[in-house]
């Protein structure tokens, strides 16, 4: 995944440094910007962490001429995830219908970019990194949690209910968040719905995984400490037609 004759380098963290890098990129991101924050957040030293951090790959982009971190994923295969005794989204979702697949599984959580980098080429190296990291392990199904901001369902009533009438995932991958937490998607009746309206209200990581053939399971989770409302998003790898395995892949 590393090219240094480009402009960007992705790789896998590979010491405490470089995963310090990528946590302060979070902070910046997700509590400086986005008024998240969380248990082990460290406001003295600008770091977004969680207890599972250990245990995840933490894929980097790195601008190539500074040598900043500008773009981070954290990925979290079958076999680590059991070594911390669950997926990081199982708090939020019932994960039954992938764990028992008897596919490979990989989850993906804490996607960004440094503001002065969105909108370039940044995140379509992440995506080719990502690609090239799905391949090597033999992933067949990409999930994770991805977030609107804010907490208040109603608002989003609109962009919530155009993903569950149209991109809701089929009974075999369909996760739903954990009963005490679930919060209805189906709030627009179909025909009162305003669809264009609708999906430029959803975020642009989300938009992108629909454009590869994704799904979300059903119901959505609010999440307090991040101030996000967030849904699952599914992506089986087997599925993607050429078109979509071409965007994918970045050829």
């Amino acid at each position: 995944m590393t090219d240094r004759g480009s402009t960007f380098t992705v790789k896998i963290a590979e010491n405490e440094d470089e995963i310090r890098a990528a946590q302060a990129l979070r902070y910046d991101v997700f509590v400086r910007e986005l008024g998240g924050s969380g248990a082990m957040v460290d406001h003295d030293r600008g770091l977004e962490q969680d207890r599972f951090d250990p245990f995840f790959d933490h894929m980097l982009c790195i601008d190539n001429k500074s040598g900043q971190v500008v773009g981070v994923y954290r990925l979290l295969r079958s076999e680590q995830a059991e070594a911390v005794g669950q997926f990081y989204s199982e708090d939020e979702y019932d994960l039954t219908a992938l764990k028992t697949s008897g596919r490979k599984l990989l989850e993906l959580g804490r996607s960004c970019v440094h503001r002065n980098y969105r909108g370039g080429m940044a995140m379509y190296n992440l995506w080719n990194g990502l690609a090239a990291y799905v391949a090597r392990h033999e992933i067949e199904i990409l999930f994770g949690v991805a977030s609107f901001h804010g907490t208040n369902p109603e608002t989003l009533a609109e962009p919530l209910s155009l993903l569950y009438h149209n991109h809701l995932a089929p009974e075999e991958l369909r996760v739903r968040a954990q009963p005490q937490h679930f919060v209805e998607m189906n709030r627009v009746p179909p025909d009162q719905l305003d669809r264009r309206r609708a999906m430029l209200d959803v975020p642009a990581l989300i938009k992108a995984y629909l454009r590869l053939g994704g799904y979300v399971g059903d119901g959505a989770y609010v999440d307090q400490a991040f101030n996000t409302t967030d849904v699952c998003l599914i992506l089986d790898t087997t599925r993607l037609n050429e078109r979509q395995r071409k965007i994918y892949s970045g050829v």
